[in-house]
């Protein structure tokens, strides 16, 4: 691995954190609040966030020298980035519930705490 794709590899993955805590963020604005605000912050925020996750997971994939079980595991981890981007569409959706969108972004969060314990207990 290169000198720059290795720091390509380290960008994208802070920038996969920081669309993580925008995600949190969003997701956080209407539970402090105790309810739905009419202003859309709170859905920008979280869009802007899973725009983030995106694009840092399409951009960072696993290089071809880690193990195959590694790489299955950074594949898992992007789709919680998909779901997120699912969960952007049930916020906007007219028709949608709270529900709809709050219930991909917990998929998405499962998802990645199952990765992280994974690679944690991988490397020890």
């Amino acid at each position: 691995m290169t000198e720059t794709s290795s720091s390509r590899n380290a960008a994208m993955t802070l920038l996969g954190s920081l669309g993580l805590l925008i995600v949190a963020a969003g997701t956080c604005i209407p539970l402090i609040n105790g309810g739905f605000p009419t202003s859309p912050a709170y859905k920008i925020i979280y869009t802007a966030g899973a725009v983030i996750c995106l694009i840092a997971s399409l951009f960072n994939p696993a290089p071809k020298s880690v193990p195959l079980r590694q790489r299955r595991w950074k594949r898992i981890e992007n789709w919680s980035s998909i779901f997120f981007c699912v969960a952007c569409f049930f916020l906007w959706y007219p028709h949608g519930t709270p529900r709809d969108w709050l219930a991909f972004t917990m998929a998405g969060a499962i998802i990645r705490v199952i990765v992280y314990f994974a690679s944690f207990k991988k490397a020890k």
